[in-house]
């Protein structure tokens, strides 16, 4: 009875923890990005989150090393990165939030 009941229990156990971590990656697989935009709906949105993503994707083909969480967490790091890959045509406008802008012509 006692091995019946361990192994019940073993189970149980195993079976919560795959329930678990299968819904803890839906939840982080909730938002879906294409490029800058997310997707809601079947359509496209512009949204913080998905340009920072996309920006430390282009980033890293430049060869940074940077994460969508620490560009999103540090504006100083979105911005170092930037002022190196901001005249990039898919990343202009997400820099466009942290770079200066020049006040008329040059």
């Amino acid at each position: 009875m006692i091995k019946f009941s361990a192994a019940k229990l073993c189970l149980l156990t195993g079976s919560l923890l795959a329930v678990a971590a299968t819904n803890a990656s839906a939840a982080a697989g909730g938002i879906e990005c294409r490029q800058n935009y997310q997707i809601v709906n079947g359509q496209p949105i512009s949204t913080p989150y998905c340009r920072d993503g996309y920006l430390a994707e282009v980033a890293r083909q430049y060869g940074f090393k940077a994460s969508a969480a620490s560009l999103r967490n540090n504006p100083s790091r979105k911005a170092e990165i930037c002022s190196y890959v901001g005249d990039d045509i898919r990343v202009q406008n997400t820099c466009a939030e942290v770079l200066p802008t020049p006040f008329g012509p040059r």
